[in-house]
């Protein structure tokens, strides 16, 4: 189902400025053919056959690019995240920056023309050219339009195609609605993704994925499985009644990072049961009452 909310409020991608960025970026590591042929290609892309230009030259951008890593700064990445709030390209390859950037030169108007075309595209697309488009959606002009082709990627069996969705991008926690968004922490945990680098994993809780989380935990628990300690972080807010329960048991674990990580979801609880929970593990309290544990801290080390 796609999401029926109004997305008014959400900041649009500055296209502009994001395909001059990529083309800056490009530029520090290109050779000299692949600068020229980059710089023909978006000189063609304006002509009336562009499209042909698109999908031809969008298949042939790692050959004439290269697969190198885009090799990023703190200060690109800040860059970035101006350019598009949310936006951070640096797990990027040249190819994919370079692919992104003919989609952001390809004309956007009539939007309906654009639309297709990268339909066109997504539909025959490779796994590398999927994971390039898809990593591209959040700085796509008329992102709105994305919202039912990215729900659609989720079903992929492609875990890497997955990640291009789920992870590093804020492209899901902007646009997809809650049953969207909950299938997609859920599959993650069932693929085996990093919930850490799901963007606004916790501004996105909700009752219902709390429900989902603590559903999926009793059937690890049940065959013997562990259970990822970075479930509890969006479980946390609604934790009450039995969820108190699971995250009792978390604490109990001789996994000292599932006591910590079920001690920083009570810590995020509102309910008086939880907060005494906390109160049985003192020393893990404390590191969370100093900034010595956090769920950042916590990430680094246990995705």
């Amino acid at each position: 189902m796609v999401a029926s909310t109004s997305y008014s409020a959400i900041a649009l991608p500055d296209s502009a400025q994001v395909a001059a960025t990529l083309h800056l970026w490009l530029s520090r590591h290109l050779t000299a053919s692949g600068a020229a042929w980059l710089a023909q290609t978006l000189e063609q892309l304006s002509d009336e056959d562009s499209e042909r230009v698109l999908f031809t030259r969008f298949s042939t951008a790692p050959r004439q690019v290269g697969k190198a890593d885009l090799r990023l700064s703190e200060v690109d990445l800040h860059t970035a995240a101006i350019a598009r709030a949310g936006w951070t390209p640096n797990q990027w390859s040249l190819d994919q920056a370079a692919r992104t950037l003919l989609l952001l030169t390809f004309p956007s108007e009539p939007h309906d023309r654009y639309v297709a075309a990268l339909e066109k595209l997504f539909a025959a697309a490779d796994v590398a050219e999927q994971i390039a488009l898809y990593q591209s959606l959040p700085v796509l002009p008329h992102p709105d339009r994305w919202i039912a082709r990215a729900i659609d990627g989720l079903r992929t069996n492609i875990t890497a195609v997955f990640n291009a969705i789920a992870l590093h991008n804020p492209y899901p926690a902007d646009y997809f609605d809650e049953a969207a968004w909950n299938q997609m922490v859920l599959k993650a945990l069932f693929v085996d993704s990093r919930l850490s680098q799901i963007q606004r994993l916790e501004d996105r809780a909700n009752p219902k994925l709390a429900q989902m989380l603590s559903d999926y935990a009793h059937e690890r628990w049940a065959a013997g499985r562990p259970v990822n300690p970075q479930l509890w972080r969006p479980l946390g807010p609604f934790a009450e009644g039995w969820l108190v329960a699971d995250l009792e048991r978390a604490l109990s674990s001789r996994e000292l990072s599932d006591r910590q990580a079920a001690a920083l979801a009570c810590a995020s609880a509102p309910s008086p049961d939880a907060q005494n929970l906390l109160d049985t593990v003192p020393d893990i309290k404390q590191a969370i009452a100093t900034g010595q544990l956090t769920w950042d801290s916590f990430s680094l080390t246990h995705p």
